[in-house]
C-alpha cells in the first residue's frame, strides 16, 4: 500500500512539474558569450535592447549563459532555450559562430540572429546561412575613426589601444582608431605619440589585475587617453585612469560613461537597436533571414554619444568637429580603412605618415 501511495505521489509530481513547465515558456532567448548580461559591454547592450521590445510588445523572454566558452555549451544552451519555448534566438559575438551554424539546421523553425559573426564551420572552411538565421555585423572602423579624431580635436595627443582578442570586430575597432587619429592631427597640423608600445591585445575580454597594471603603465608613460575595445575588460582601464590625474578611456559598445567619471566618449555600436529591429521584423512578419547585413554611420549603426561635456573647455568644438567628420564619412567623402594593415598602411600614406611597427600590431600575424 506504501509502495503504492509512493508511486502516485511521484506520478503527481510528474504531472504537476510538466504542467508548470508547459506554462513557463519563453518566446525570445538571448545566450550570452563568455560576458553576462551586466558586461557594461556587448551582451548588456543587446540584452538592454531584448527587453525594451519584450516588455512594450508583452513578449515573454529569458536569458541563457553557457556553463563556459565552447562550442559544445553554447550549443547546450541553445537546446535549453528551444526546449524552454524561444521562437527566436539572440546570440552577440563572434563566438557563436560555429554552434549557429550547426544550430540553423538542428532547429529549422527557430529564428537565429547572431550579431557580430557569421555561421561556418569550426575549421572555416565552409561559411553558410540558412533562411532561418540573419547576421548582423557593424562598421566598427567608421565608430573607432570617430572617437580617435574626436579625441584628438579635444587636446589629447598620447594615446594607446586596448583590444580584449585579435578578432575582425576588434582589428576594425583599433584601425579606425588609429587612423581617425592621424586624420585629426594632419586637419590640426599637431604632433601625435601612438607608439607600437601601446597598442595590445590582452586575448580576454574579462577584467584582470593585469590589464589594470598594464594600463598604470602606460598612463606613467604618458599615455593620456585608451580606446578600450575589449569588453568588460575595458573596466581595467577604467580603474587605472581613474588613479591618474587628466586620464581618460574611450568606452566601447554602449555607452560607457555611467561607469566610470574617467570615460571621455565612447565607440557606440547599435547592438541593442538591432536586436529590436530584428524582433520588429520577426512579430510583424517581415523576417528576411539567409542573409549579412552591415551597419555603419550611413545605415545608423555607430557613432559616439550626443554628450561632450567631459572634453571640458573643448567640447562645442568637438562635437562641431565630429558632426563635420560624421558627414563626410556618410557622404564616402572619406573612406576609413577597415580591417587589415595594408588598407590602413595605405591611408596613413596619404597623410603622409609611416609607422610601421603600429600597423602591424593592429593586425597581428596569425600566430601571434
Amino acid at each position: 500500500m506504501k509502495k503504492a501511495l509512493l508511486a502516485l505521489a511521484l506520478a503527481l509530481v510528474s504531472v504537476f512539474t510538466l504542467v508548470a513547465c508547459g506554462e513557463k515558456t519563453y518566446e525570445i532567448a538571448m545566450v550570452t558569450d563568455s560576458g553576462g548580461i551586466d558586461d557594461k559591454s556587448f551582451n548588456q547592450g543587446t540584452w538592454e535592447g531584448i527587453k525594451e521590445y519584450a516588455i512594450e510588445n508583452d513578449k515573454s523572454y529569458k536569458y541563457y549563459k553557457p556553463s563556459e566558452v565552447s562550442d559544445a555549451a553554447y550549443l547546450a544552451a541553445i537546446d535549453l532555450a528551444v526546449q524552454g519555448g524561444a521562437k527566436i534566438v539572440i546570440t552577440p559575438g563572434f563566438l557563436f559562430e560555429t554552434a549557429i551554424y550547426a544550430a540553423q539546421t538542428t532547429y529549422p523553425d527557430v529564428k537565429f540572429v547572431l550579431i557580430d559573426g557569421e555561421p561556418h564551420t569550426a575549421d572555416y572552411s565552409t561559411y553558410k546561412t540558412e533562411e532561418n538565421t540573419l547576421n548582423v555585423l557593424f562598421d566598427e572602423h567608421e565608430v573607432g575613426f570617430f572617437a580617435g579624431y574626436a579625441l584628438v580635436y579635444g587636446g589629447y595627443t598620447n594615446l594607446g589601444f586596448f583590444g580584449g582578442m585579435s578578432v575582425p570586430a576588434v582589428q576594425r575597432f583599433g584601425i579606425g582608431w588609429v587612423a581617425g587619429a592621424y586624420y585629426a592631427a594632419d586637419e590640426l597640423d599637431v604632433a601625435l605619440t601612438f607608439t607600437a608600445d601601446h597598442y595590445t591585445y590582452l586575448g580576454s575580454f574579462a577584467p584582470t589585475p593585469e590589464a589594470q597594471t598594464t594600463a598604470t603603465a602606460w598612463y606613467n608613460a604618458g599615455v593620456s587617453v585608451i580606446f578600450a575595445a575589449a569588453g568588460g575588460a575595458g573596466s581595467s582601464a577604467m580603474l587605472a585612469a581613474e588613479e591618474g590625474s587628466n586620464k581618460w578611456v574611450v568606452g566601447v559598445d554602449k555607452d560607457q560613461s555611467g561607469d566610470s567619471d574617467a570615460v571621455i566618449t565612447s565607440a557606440l555600436k547599435g547592438v541593442g537597436e538591432a536586436a529590436i529591429a530584428a524582433l520588429t521584423d520577426y512579430y510583424d512578419g517581415n523576417w528576411d533571414g539567409g542573409r549579412t547585413i552591415s551597419l555603419g554611420a550611413a545605415e545608423g549603426g555607430v557613432s559616439l554619444p550626443a554628450d561632450f561635456s567631459r572634453f571640458g573647455a573643448n567640447a562645442a568644438a568637438v562635437e562641431a568637429a565630429y558632426e563635420a567628420v560624421f558627414a563626410k564619412v556618410v557622404a564616402g567623402t572619406i573612406v576609413v580603412p577597415t580591417n587589415d594593415k595594408a588598407s590602413l598602411a595605405a591611408f596613413l600614406t596619404t597623410l603622409g605618415v609611416d609607422n610601421a611597427a603600429l600597423v602591424a600590431k593592429a593586425e597581428p600575424a596569425p600566430a601571434e
